[in-house]
């Protein structure tokens, strides 16, 4: 089964009212643990490779190793997405090596520049057949290459929203409403700005949305962290609720990272912790690979929807 393209994933999430989540991978315990539950779940995938996946396990080991993963799972529906390309260039490459999404970031540039590069994009992509996620507001926190103050943080724009998707093209666009990078999303009471989503939507009906930041930071790993030797007090993230109440306006793709990296290190923490003579890397590997299979099936039974959507 050849990968596939968001396309398709997109337009039926949009219809049933669900979101495909889209987790970021960096080495092949992520990829199988999520794979696994996507199996279990019957749920289609989208695989995202970040700019630091790139850099630390180099794309062409991430290509194969999802490579395997269809081999594995010949039933699933999976695409392999660029999150966060900052350039033409970066788009480019990912597209020729194979990804079948791509996501051009230029929400740190003027407008007008950042419809300039989305458009420059989605016309090369397209004559490949893949699609494009564009981003238009910023998130504040702090994720690999992205790092942006709550002060240069801005909400996205309703009536922006619907000019930039008319003059870029895009296949969809990621919205800034309330969510942020990381695993310290909030200070006070989390909220997100459901009626600026739905003013998006009535303006660009049936246009997929994609929510970036959306881990919900669950409290029984972030403890877990901290009970082994972890120092992250007051981390805190999107409540799921308010990510399954975003799906009903739009939301058919949901970025989840933070949370799979609290839950795999937690548990190799605790493993290493309670069997301090091991020294062998799959007797801790293989727990953490198991709680992040456990994790992606929590999200798409309970926060996602989209088990059974194959």
């Amino acid at each position: 089964m050849p990968l596939v393209t968001t396309k398709e994933m997109f337009r039926k999430a949009y219809e049933g009212k669900y979101a495909i989540g889209a987790f970021n991978v960096n080495n092949m315990e992520i990829i199988q643990g999520i794979v696994e539950a996507a199996k279990e779940a019957k749920a289609p995938l989208i695989l995202q490779v970040s700019a630091g996946a790139r850099q630390y396990a180099n794309s062409n080991y991430l290509i194969k190793l999802v490579e395997a993963a269809l081999l594995d799972a010949p039933e699933l529906d999976i695409a392999l997405h660029l999150d966060h390309g900052d350039s033409f260039e970066i788009c480019k490459q990912c597209i020729d090596d194979g990804f079948t999404s791509v996501m051009i970031d230029g929400s740190h540039l003027p407008y007008e520049e950042n419809i300039a590069l989305t458009k420059q994009v989605v016309d090369y992509a397209h004559s490949k057949g893949v699609t494009v996620e564009a981003e238009l507001g910023r998130l504040a926190g702090v994720e690999d290459a992205v790092n942006v103050s709550a002060e240069d943080a801005t909400y996205t724009n309703p009536d922006q929203a619907l000019d930039f998707v008319t003059r870029t093209g895009c296949d969809s666009l990621a919205v800034a409403i309330g969510t942020s990078h990381g695993a310290y999303k909030f200070k006070g009471e989390p909220k997100l700005d459901i009626p600026r989503l739905q003013r998006i939507q009535e303006l660009l009906p049936g246009f997929p949305i994609v929510l970036h930041g959306a881990s919900s930071v669950v409290p029984e790993f972030v403890e877990m962290n901290n009970e082994y030797g972890g120092e992250i007090p007051g981390a805190r993230g999107v409540p799921e609720e308010l990510i399954k109440e975003a799906t009903k306006y739009g939301v058919c793709k949901v970025n989840i990272d933070s949370d799979l990296r609290l839950a795999m290190t937690g548990v190799i923490r605790k493993e290493l912790h309670n069997n301090p003579g091991n020294f062998d890397p799959r007797k801790y590997l293989g727990p953490a690979r198991t709680a992040i299979k456990e994790m992606v099936k929590h999200k798409i039974y309970n926060v996602l929807g989209n088990n059974d959507k194959l």
